[in-house]
């Protein structure tokens, strides 16, 4: 199984292929089309603004691509934090701007009046409804970093939530499309273990 992991200018590629390896899942990172057609699994990491990281998918070639690969052949889709998203219809950081509309939902700023922002540190996950499938992750701790937040359309989208100030959405999941607002990559072997359980599943 080969795991495409999108490279277009938004951080972070290195570390998510060193968390891939350490799975023992052999992957690249790339901008090519064709090795992107190819690919068994598509990853999309990211750190940084929703506009700046649409624009380079944009300017990149890969709204098409992307999506005709995730929507038309359904092809198993990560997305991690700005990954994740980027999926939305519509984004906010740092003005309003139309995402790849995977998941319908809107990327809204973060609002407290006594907790920072961003949303910095460990924090402790809540799976939604005891997910039969990620149970075990249950009360896990995993790494976020994030102003911004998921608003989901649909409820039965959210896999994961997190309690900061409000109940922020985690993770999604529809269908092949699997994306977490936090950095699973950093966040040892509860990150680890989440993905190589959804690599596992498509192995």
């Amino acid at each position: 199984m080969t795991i495409a992991i999108i490279k277009y200018g938004m951080g972070n590629v290195a570390s998510v292929q060193k968390a891939i390896k350490k799975m023992g899942y052999h992957s690249i990172i790339t901008d090519n089309a064709y090795e992107i057609e190819k690919a068994d699994v598509i990853i999309l990491p990211g750190v940084g603004s929703f506009k700046k990281g649409m624009e380079n998918l944009i300017e990149g070639g890969f709204v098409e691509l992307l999506s005709k690969e995730v929507l038309l052949n359904k092809k198993p889709f990560i997305g991690i934090c700005l990954g994740m998203q980027l999926i939305a219809t519509y984004g906010n950081e740092p003005e309003r701007v139309k995402g790849l509309d995977w998941i319908k939902g809107e990327v809204i700023k973060i609002k407290s009046d006594n907790l920072r922002v961003p949303h910095l540190g460990w924090n402790t996950i809540t799976v939604k409804n005891n997910n039969k499938k990620y149970k075990e992750f249950n009360k896990e701790d995993y790494y976020f970093i994030h102003s911004y937040h998921f608003l989901t359309e649909n409820p039965n989208d959210i896999l994961m939530t997190v309690d900061y100030g409000d109940s922020l959405v985690a993770a999604v999941q529809k269908e092949n499309i699997h994306a977490m607002q936090f950095h699973p990559e950093k966040s040892q072997e509860a990150g680890i273990q989440l993905i190589k359980k959804i690599l596992d599943s498509y192995a």
